[in-house]
């Protein structure tokens, strides 16, 4: 009876509050991982809101015919997200470059520079020819000719700019006569001229970090410095990440509510913006997820959804180089990218990986061609694709930045500029989504480099333990060998041994004995 009572108290005990237990634990489980969704992706959310309530309030604000002056005060939030950024993009260029640099080796950085070089060669080169065979197929400037300027009320853009200039400025802003001077000052056409000279600061970082490492420990002192410089600068930029959301729906905003006549714009244009837009999602969409792929065998689309935040950035600021800053922080916290990588990479890429740009430049000189009845050769079409790809190393990383290669390339090809005030007209829809696949570019190139990095050194690894076990039994051999040959060749602890083992033997006599 009590074995049956302490069965019915035991089992029936338990078995009723069991499920009860379960399913609280499950709610609890669903409630406790949606917390944790929200938390973890709660800038996401926040950005990604910005920009549709800055759609909504632009919409709503651009009814009201504001004046110039209440124009300025309503994007005022958002020109001050804009100076933030770009406050940030010294610092951080300058030192997780040199950082970055110290504490590769050389022969890894070498390495490295060299993959990284050709990587975004290969996919600028193949973003210009995917804008040129779109420009061809769709023939945005055919049955346009009528479309010029003044139709739209807008002002000519001239340019009297050798081609052979523009690769010389290259040069010149490569090495900047003032370093100081480079922090503020470019040399766009033969002079200085206000903007951040970020190409020159770029070499001087990555060179300077690789001298650095050479002192040895006379640098490390410097590195040391570079390295708290950089992560303090990247603690500025998680503050600077909370305000984004709310300067990007203002940046929204007030462009939608600075917009002239839209609808004319895209009735006349419409053909060139589709070509464009095309032409990102193409390359952004398809060409880069699949070299990534081919490289690392993993989902590139998971990898891209840690970096929705960046991605919202630079759709609101058209800026790479604003979007550096919020780029490198999610890279390395969302995607376990190493520190070393993606602070050596990102700024180059930010600064040269321009396949957005390469896009919409080729589109825009196919369209003017056509716009001016003018049959490009094959000739021309080679100048266009080689123009584009190396011009777009020099491109500014800033909003309509990639207007003045336009120039250069319509130059190498003798088209006239004049019409170039129509991609200025419509430059702020297209210059988003260029943005966007610029900066897309930049960190699934880190990803590559990261997987790259991982891999060889997995083999350095592997080669290691390999050498390891390789010694550790030629050490057990000759130990082996040693013991066998001094137990074969040396008399004296034979005889020994011998001796010792007759003295054991009358012991245990002399002891059994004794004892009987």
């Amino acid at each position: 009876m009590e074995e049956k009572k302490s069965e019915i108290n035991g089992h029936a005990g338990h078995k009723s509050p069991l499920p009860a237990v379960s399913i609280k634990s499950e709610k609890k489980s669903f409630k406790d991982r949606l917390m944790v969704f929200f938390k973890r992706n709660l800038l996401v959310i926040l950005t990604v809101s910005g920009v549709l309530v800055g759609v909504g309030l632009g919409m709503m604000v651009r009814n009201m015919n504001l004046t110039r002056a209440q124009m300025t005060y309503f994007a005022f939030p958002g020109e001050m997200l804009l100076r933030m950024l770009k406050m940030i993009i010294l610092p951080l260029v300058v030192c997780s470059l040199i950082s970055g640099a110290a504490s590769l080796d050389t022969r890894s950085l070498g390495k490295l520079g060299g993959i990284a070089v050709s990587y975004f060669l290969v996919t600028t080169l193949i973003a210009s020819s995917i804008g040129v065979a779109l420009a061809f197929i769709i023939k945005p400037g055919v049955g346009a000719g009528a479309l010029n300027t003044n139709n739209l009320g807008l002002e000519g853009v001239s340019s009297n700019k050798e081609t052979a200039d523009s690769f010389l400025d290259l040069a010149r802003n490569l090495f900047p006569s003032n370093l100081v001077a480079a922090a503020f000052r470019s040399v766009p056409y033969g002079t200085d001229a206000d903007g951040m000279n970020i190409l020159g600061l770029v070499l001087f970082a990555m060179v300077f970090g690789v001298a650095l490492r050479k002192l040895g420990a006379e640098g490390e002192e410097l590195i040391r410095f570079f390295n708290a410089f950089n992560e303090a600068t990247m603690v500025l930029v998680s503050w600077i990440m909370w305000y984004v959301p709310f300067g990007i729906m203002f940046l929204v905003g007030s462009k939608i509510v600075e917009m002239e006549d839209v609808v004319l714009l895209v009735s006349s244009l419409g053909k060139y913006i589709f070509a464009s837009i095309l032409g990102h999602i193409i390359h952004g969409g398809i060409v880069l997820p699949l070299i990534y792929f081919g490289f690392t065998r993993a989902n590139p689309f998971s990898f891209l959804s840690g970096l929705i935040t960046p991605f919202t950035t630079a759709f609101a600021t058209c800026s790479s180089s604003a979007t550096l800053p919020t780029m490198m922080k999610c890279v390395e916290e969302n995607n376990g990218v190493d520190k070393r990588i993606s602070r050596f990479i990102l700024p180059i890429g930010a600064t040269v990986n321009m396949d957005g740009a390469a896009i919409f430049q080729c589109v825009a000189a196919v369209f003017i061609a056509q716009l001016n009845n003018v049959e490009l050769n094959a000739g021309q079409i080679f100048t266009i694709l080689v123009t584009a790809t190396a011009s777009s190393v020099g491109a500014a990383g800033i909003p309509a930045g990639g207007i003045i290669t336009i120039a250069i390339i319509l130059e190498a090809i003798g088209l006239p500029t004049h019409d170039l005030s129509l991609m200025l007209a419509v430059d702020w829809i297209v210059d988003r989504t260029t943005t966007v696949v610029n900066v897309e570019g930049d960190a699934l190139g880190a990803g590559i480099l990261h997987h790259i990095n991982e891999q060889e050194m997995k083999k350095q690894r592997e080669q290691e333990q390999h050498q390891e076990e390789q010694e550790l039994q030629e050490v057990k051999v000759e130990v082996v060998a040693n013991v066998k040959a001094e137990e074969e060749t040396s008399p004296l602890v034979t005889h020994q041994n011998q001796g010792d083992s007759s003295s054991h033997e009358t012991l245990d006599k002399d002891g059994v004995e004794s004892v009987l």
